[in-house]
Order: C-alpha cells, then sequence, then structure tokens
C-alpha cells in the first residue's frame, strides 16, 4: 500500500509499508513552468491586442468598409508584438528561478533526509544499554543544539 503526499503542498514522497527508505521526486518541473509562462504570455499578449482593437476601433470612421476587421488585424498585430518582446525575457526569467527552486528543495531535502539519519542514529543509541549515560545526553544535546542552530555548545565535564 503507497500513500503519497498532496503536490501542491509537499514535495513527492512516497511511503511503502516493505520497509523501503521513502524516494524523493522534486516537485519543480521545467516544462510545466515553461508552459505556465508561454500561456501566461499568450494571455497578456490577447488582453493588450484587444485592448488595442478596442481603441481602434475608435480611430476608425464608421462608415468604412471592414471597420471590424482592421481593427481586429491591428489587435493581432499588437498582440504578437508583445508576445515577440516579452516571452524571451519571461522564459529565461522561467528558466532561472526553476533552477533556483529546484536546487533549494534537493538542498532542503538533503537537510531533511540527514537530520532524519542522525535522529535515528542517536535514538538507537539512547536504546542501547550498555552505552552510558553521559555519552547519551551529550550526544542528544549536541543534536538539539544543531537543529536549533547554535553555534556554541557548552557541556559540562
Amino acid at each position: 500500500m503507497n500513500i503519497q503526499a498532496i503536490k501542491s503542498y509537499s514535495p513527492k514522497v512516497n511511503f511503502s509499508s516493505n520497509g523501503e527508505k521513502p524516494q524523493y521526486e522534486n516537485p519543480v518541473n521545467r516544462k510545466t513552468e515553461k508552459g505556465l509562462t508561454i500561456w501566461g504570455s499568450i494571455g497578456t499578449g490577447a488582453l493588450v491586442g484587444a485592448t488595442a482593437g478596442g481603441i481602434a476601433t475608435c480611430f476608425i470612421k464608421e462608415t468604412a468598409k471592414h471597420r471590424y476587421a482592421k481593427a481586429g488585424f491591428i489587435g493581432l498585430a499588437v498582440m504578437a508584438a508583445t508576445m515577440a518582446l516579452t516571452l524571451p525575457a519571461k522564459l529565461y526569467d522561467t528558466k532561472l528561478k526553476a533552477f533556483t527552486r529546484q536546487k533549494e528543495m534537493d538542498v532542503f531535502t538533503r537537510d531533511r533526509e540527514l537530520k532524519s539519519n542522525l535522529l535515528t542514529e542517536v535514538d538507537k543509541e539512547v536504546k542501547d544499554e550498555e552505552v552510558p549515560l553521559e555519552q547519551k545526553i551529550n550526544h542528544y544535546a549536541t543534536m538539539q543544539m544543531a537543529s536549533n542552530g547554535s553555534g556554541l555548545l557548552i557541556k559540562g565535564v
């Protein structure tokens, strides 16, 4: 039986009951980011083009033949120009942001995995009866200080 995390709120982690370690998949998908950027640019271009076409109808005389067709072509031209000027910059920016977020998620996941492994080792040590109590306390205190981000650790002698 596999239980999967909600995709929009957390990284994809598959937990399985057969004792395997959870597998991490980076939730940042560059193809999806690129597609969303393109669709966003199309929407922005359509909005700007429709606005330009609407304004063009005010300047074209009512008696002109194919008034709305001319305004539509003006709107399409403005839309194409808007997309040609803005899309490359948006794609480049999206590519950089996706790369940065992907690397940040990798670092975050590795950090969580490392903390989990260390806490597992400390837990095993605590359950081991042969390890002296002072060593258990020292290792636990070291782990707590590391997880809190405190650089200074004062241990008793």
